[in-house]
């Protein structure tokens, strides 16, 4: 690592949002932009990518200047964890439901972090199911089942 860069985790942050900003400006010109008050469907994803590419310039230029401590060893077990997670939901959605796929989701993914009890992380994730429920079927009027096929609704 340079020298000039006195924070690594700011700076490898900041390149991400970067990259990740400017990629989304990138893909959204070939959508029509539109004006403010008839918005195309490139306005909002190249007005939130430039944003992001913007905090991600200063945490950038932000790492050059204030010290940090460097990054330690990236946990590959646990982000696996947290993506096999984020796959299951998805794949259970339509067959076992909103509220199963949130479970799973909460639970599996809690597995990833060293304070995981049962008990916190099984209320946090049934909470979280039936406000997701409430709001996403019930207020939102989304259409996605509660409960899926698998158990005849």
């Amino acid at each position: 690592m340079p020298n000039f860069i006195r924070n690594p985790q700011d700076f490898w942050s900041g390149v991400i949002f970067l990259v990740l900003g400017l990629a989304a400006v990138l893909i959204g010109r070939e959508y029509a932009m539109g004006s403010a008050g008839r918005m195309g469907p490139a306005y909002f994803p190249s007005f939130l990518g430039g944003l992001l590419a913007v905090i991600g310039a200063i945490s950038v230029g932000r790492s050059m200047f204030r010290s940090g401590e460097p990054i330690e060893r990236i946990a590959i077990k646990n982000l696996l964890i947290i993506l096999v997670a984020v796959v299951l939901f998805g794949l259970l959605i339509r067959g076992a439901g909103l509220v199963i796929a949130v479970i799973v989701l909460v639970m599996l993914s809690g597995f990833a972090s060293q304070k995981f009890r049962v008990l916190p992380f099984l209320t946090v994730a049934v909470g979280l199911a039936a406000f997701s429920a409430l709001v996403f079927v019930v207020g939102l009027g989304l259409p996605m089942p509660i409960l899926g096929s698998w158990f005849g609704y």
